[in-house]
């Protein structure tokens, strides 16, 4: 989607630590919104301006392969070839795009890089905002316009190909995952073992920090007219994401008309989940579930996850506040880790 969900609090990865000198932190802007390294052994030799410009380096490939808003790019590039003709295209957008595909066959359809049409239509993309939801002509003759199956992939060499001409990628959902797996191997690359990296929200932790324990993140608790936290994670060498539903939407009518658009039906969700925050071996893989199980909702998102071992924290509206549920996954992880579980939330401020 084209909206980045920046739903993660601060980040509580230093613990009041934050001059130790062995801490390098850096921090920048990319992908239409902010980035932020920080690791605590970094190698001997490599300065912070060495790294700066690997990192930059990195964003830029990610940005030069699959952004939406730069006419140059190799996904814009495929995006306005209105043929049903294989297209070469950089190794790193086929695969991005084939991980796409597989989230979207185990979700049924549920998560679809070809929405973009459909978010526009309401209101949610580059086109002006509108105060009430289109009517359900447009949304079927839009739908007509999407569907993952319409794309296939390549890799020798690599190539992406629509089946039908008009069809079009925003990878909007998942890039971001990609780009922060990005960092992670050029911090691998120069010989950190110990890192936090995160990208608008998105983030992966390796290692320990600068107090020898594992990296806590604090996950904001879905609230539009709060910036509180819900839970606080140790990130144990995994990945992290959040969707949530609640900074994005228009009303029309007394009815609340959600970004989060369920790409099966043209519309937006009406379930009363707000937040899904996901745990994986890969940001990218974490930031396309997340969007995932957001649209599918509390039951068939649980069910999904418990099904495939996918370790998910639900967040829905209740009456007196928000009621979260752990998958089967995530319950695990957070006993493992020390740290107590989410459990029944009430409103205010989460303990920390």
């Amino acid at each position: 989607m084209p909206h980045w969900p920046v739903i993660l609090a601060a980040l509580l990865a230093l613990s009041g630590c934050s001059t130790r000198p062995s801490l390098l932190q850096l921090e920048g802007q990319a992908l239409g919104t902010t980035w932020s390294v920080q690791t605590q052994d970094s190698p001997p030799g490599i300065t912070p301006e060495a790294l700066r410009r690997e990192i930059d380096s990195a964003l830029a490939q990610v940005d030069e392969a699959m952004s939406t808003w730069r006419d140059d790019s190799s996904l814009v590039h495929f995006n306005k070839h209105t043929t049903t003709e294989w297209v070469d295209v950089p190794r790193s957008l086929a695969l991005v795009v084939a991980e796409a595909l597989r989230i979207s066959e185990l979700s049924g359809g549920a998560f679809d890089v070809t929405v973009n049409p459909l978010v526009e239509l309401w209101g949610f993309g580059a086109a002006d905002r509108r105060g009430t939801p289109p009517d359900a002509a447009a949304v079927a003759a839009t739908l007509q316009k999407i569907g993952y199956r319409n794309i296939e992939v390549g890799f020798d060499p690599p190539q992406l190909r629509k089946t039908e001409a008009e069809l079009s990628i925003d990878l909007s959902a998942i890039a971001k995952g990609y780009a922060v797996d990005q960092l992670a191997a050029t911090l691998e690359h120069v010989g950190s073992n110990n890192y936090l990296v995160e990208i608008g929200g998105e983030l992966v932790g390796r290692g320990l920090n600068a107090d020898g324990v594992p990296w806590r993140i604090a996950v904001e608790r879905p609230d539009a007219g709060a910036r509180d936290v819900q839970q606080v994670i140790e990130l144990r060498d995994r990945a992290l994401a959040t969707s949530g539903d609640y900074r994005n939407y228009f009303e029309s009518d007394g009815q609340r008309f959600s970004h989060t658009i369920d790409p099966r039906s043209g519309a937006p969700v009406t379930h009363k989940l707000a937040s899904v925050t996901v745990l994986a071996g890969t940001a990218m893989r974490a930031d396309a579930l997340a969007t995932a199980l957001l649209v599918l909702g509390p039951q068939a998102g649980m069910e999904l996850a418990d099904s495939n071992d996918i370790a998910a924290i639900f967040v829905t509206r209740e009456a007196d506040g928000f009621g979260v549920q752990n998958s089967a996954a995530m319950q695990c992880y957070l006993e493992a880790g020390g740290l107590q579980p989410a459990g029944r939330a009430v409103p205010g401020p989460a303990a920390m």
